[in-house]
């Protein structure tokens, strides 16, 4: 669903997602000329409209869907349809009003990474499973393992061939790779999924993560300060690399144990050491 805001009544239509009817809907936005067309990320399945629009040249906008429903629950619209989402959406966009962006030069190599990370999982399930499978299953989950690993494989080549393709993705990845504790993998999915590296202040860039404690305060009262949100794809990268560099890093090993001298729990000392890694 899509909605637009109108200062009378909001207008809905309803399009299939699919080539079709992404083509009317970019025909008729191409007639409306709407200031801002704003819908949801939701895992991919957006991606076609949003490629449609930007080669349409309208101003697409991809709104965070946690933030799209809290704002919902915060206007007191508790039920959902996909009439009521697309006002809802339309309603945010005029008060947010998040900036139309063009799809990043970086969306394939997400979408590699991705795959990757799929079948690394799919590779650690399968061998859990021999741990309980019969003889003969374990033949044909054996195979099926290393035909997981040769995907694998094929996969990693193509992840290096595009960062190789891309001079500048080739800098930023062998600058993030010169520090102790980034490998290859870690730096791989800064690229795709945090671009904003190096455009954005400390404070921001690690809002951005989601790895910035938050305060939770009131009147005299001091709550704990917590860390929630952000992109999790970049957080559990971060959260690996910061566990290898605090034992090869000797600049965050350091921090990290200075920290627990001082009597802060792993957690918050690992969690220091997670943001102290991105900004250092």
């Amino acid at each position: 669903m899509l909605g637009l805001m109108y200062p009378v009544i909001p207008l809905t239509w309803q399009f299939g997602n699919d080539k079709k009817g992404i083509a009317k809907l970019c025909r008729l936005m191409k007639k409306v000329k709407p200031a801002l067309i704003t819908f949801e990320a939701t895992g991919g399945y957006e991606m076609p409209l949003y490629i449609a629009l930007c080669e349409a040249e309208l101003p697409a906008a991809p709104a965070n869907p946690r933030q799209a429903r809290d704002f919902a629950k915060a206007t007191g619209k508790m039920a959902k349809t996909d009439v009521l989402d697309a006002r809802i959406i339309a309603r945010f966009a005029s008060v947010m009003l998040p900036e139309p962006r063009p799809i990043p030069d970086s969306q394939k190599i997400k979408e590699i990474i991705a795959r990757r990370t799929q079948l690394v999982q799919m590779i650690v399930a399968e061998k859990n499973r021999l741990h309980v499978a019969r003889e003969d299953i374990k033949k044909r989950t054996n195979a099926h393992i290393k035909w997981l690993e040769e995907e694998l494989d094929d996969t990693d080549k193509e992840l290096a061939q595009n960062i190789s393709d891309n001079p500048e993705w080739q800098k930023k990845r062998d600058l993030l790779q010169s520090t102790p504790g980034v490998g290859s993998a870690f730096a791989i999915t800064l690229l795709a999924d945090l671009p904003e590296l190096g455009d954005l202040n400390r404070r921001e860039i690690g809002a951005l993560v989601g790895v910035a404690p938050l305060n939770r305060d009131s009147g005299t009262w001091r709550g704990k300060r917590v860390v929630w949100g952000g992109r999790a794809t970049c957080r559990a990268a971060l959260y690996m690399a910061a566990l290898a560099a605090t034992k090869h890093n000797p600049v965050i090993k350091q921090f990290y144990e200075r920290l627990l001298e001082r009597g802060k729990v792993k957690k918050v000392a690992l969690g220091s050491s997670q943001r102290f890694q991105l900004f250092q």
